[in-house]
């Protein structure tokens, strides 16, 4: 899976020529960490049609600000430079996460 950062995050998300999805996650979520091996294998299932990548909050603080994170879980989801979709806390789900990446592929 992608890592995105502060440094990459404009050149491998919103410049993608492919959709992208982020997960936006911290090292003391429980519910960012119990997610994560699902979001891994969604990554495999749905390399080269889709990016998915996730972002360190912790590490980028700032840059969260800057993008109106300001819960975790949270997941963008871009498709031709734009965020199409966001999902962040009770909403985030591995079905939920599936369903918002099939609209990005249609």
């Amino acid at each position: 899976m992608l890592v995105f950062d502060k440094d990459n995050f404009e050149a491998e998300a919103v410049k993608s020529d492919i959709p992208v999805i982020v997960d936006f996650w911290g090292p003391q979520c429980a519910p960012c960490l119990a997610l994560m091996p699902e979001v891994e294998k969604l990554a495999e299932e749905y390399d080269g049609k889709i990016k998915i990548g996730k972002l360190n909050s912790a590490e980028n603080r700032r840059f969260c600000m800057s993008m109106k994170v300001m819960g975790l879980p949270t997941f963008l989801f871009y498709k031709n430079g734009e965020c199409r979709q966001r999902l962040s806390g009770d909403e985030v789900t591995i079905d939920s996460i599936r369903a918002a990446a099939e609209k990005l592929l249609a």
